[in-house]
């Protein structure tokens, strides 16, 4: 029997190889991401980015690869479940706004369970979870995790810039600081 993340894998594997073939512009983000550049594992969910003119398209062509698929009501993704359980989220406007050329042109092409997909860089995926922080979730778990995980390969200047505007996210970087994970 296939673990859960060997299962997150194979369902990111075909999911990533629907939207190829379909010829849609994706990224691979959120902590398979992580995992792509040398971070920990996750038994979580695998996290598409798409533009949002191409969300419908994605998740016709998760449906006819055999994906169970559902716009929840929520408005900025779509949720599809392969036949072992494994969740796929195509976020198509999250919380920082909606998916851009620019965003995705900065994916990397990375190899990930014997398949070449285009993946948020750590500082991408950092930027994000820093930008969603508001009163009532500041845990800074899962970032200092990725801090600690993937620090040599993180931007530092480029992710303070970036998430400048963010009263949650300055605590971040004074913990970083402290425990010397950045520069």
């Amino acid at each position: 029997m296939a673990s859960d993340f060997e299962t997150l894998l194979s369902a990111m594997r075909k999911a990533a190889g629907a939207l190829r073939d379909a010829h849609i512009r994706f990224a691979l983000a959120g902590s398979i991401a992580v995992y792509a550049h040398g971070g920990p594992d996750t038994d979580h969910d695998v996290d598409f980015l798409v533009k949002p003119e191409d969300a419908d398209r994605a998740l016709e062509a998760l449906a006819e690869a055999g994906f169970r698929v559902h716009r929840p009501a929520e408005g900025w993704l779509y949720k599809a479940l392969d036949p072992k359980g494994a969740l796929i989220d195509v976020i198509f406007e999250p919380t920082t706004g909606p998916v851009t050329d620019e965003l995705l042109s900065r994916a990397e092409l990375v190899e990930v369970h014997a398949i070449h997909v285009p993946v948020l860089s750590p500082t991408d995926v950092l930027a994000s979870k820093l930008l969603t922080l508001r009163e009532h979730n500041l845990d800074f778990a899962p970032m200092l995790e990725i801090a600690r995980s993937l620090r040599e390969q993180i931007d530092w200047d480029d992710l303070r810039r970036r998430t400048n505007g963010s009263a949650y996210a300055k605590p971040f970087f004074t913990l970083v600081e402290e425990l010397g994970l950045a520069a």
